[in-house]
């Protein structure tokens, strides 16, 4: 139970992220620059598959039932359901392939990169096959509103989220144990103690 919460705390920690990365945008007249993406490609290869959608899947959520965590600080179901909600979804085609790809090919850089290049174009081919049905456009003037502008972008966020993974894989297990350490005495305090001095308190 206690790995449990562990895994638990990390999960809400890049769900957090993902909702302050999605800030940090340029906005556009179709499809906002944001870092969301560099976040999940950070979920998926530093907490793997399962937990890496788990967090984005809880991200998706929360802006779903109306947090302003989306791009602009937006939030309903609205969003989801709007030109721009496959790009949205896309997030966890994403995070589940490079979770899936880094537990296959483990954490060497361009190993990392060519996982989270896959993950991307994932997103991409679900965002824009929803942009195109939502707007009735062609496939051409999507890719040039919904895509090819963010090729650049896409590729400094995966060489950063790349060597960021690598960096913080080891101290991340670290962090984890302590993490561990102190649930454990958190879990003592809050139950464990008042069980073992109810006794006491009672013969007093």
């Amino acid at each position: 139970m206690k790995t449990n919460l562990r895994q638990f705390c990390f999960c809400a920690v890049f769900t957090a992220l993902c909702a302050v990365c999605a800030q940090i945008q340029i906005p556009l007249p179709m499809v906002p620059i944001n870092l969301a993406l560099f976040a999940v490609h950070l979920a998926g290869a530093l907490l793997g598959a399962k937990r890496g959608v788990a967090a984005v899947a809880a991200y998706v959520m929360l802006g779903a039932l109306g947090a302003p965590v989306f791009a602009g600080f937006a939030g309903g179901v609205q969003v989801i359901m709007g030109k721009t909600g496959g790009y949205l979804l896309g997030y966890l085609i994403a995070a589940l392939l490079v979770g899936l790809l880094r537990a296959r090919w483990g954490i060497g850089y361009w190993r990392l990169c060519f996982a989270m290049a896959l993950g991307t174009a994932g997103c991409y081919f679900f965002g824009t096959v929803w942009f195109m049905a939502v707007t009735g456009t062609g496939i051409w003037t999507s890719l040039v509103s919904c895509v090819f502008p963010f090729l650049a972008g896409d590729a400094l966020k995966i060489a950063l989220a790349a060597y960021l993974a690598r960096r913080l894989a080891a101290p991340l297990r670290t962090l984890g144990g302590e993490m561990l350490q102190y649930l454990q005495f958190v879990h003592l305090v809050e139950f464990q103690l008042p069980v073992l001095l109810l006794p006491a308190l009672c013969a007093w």
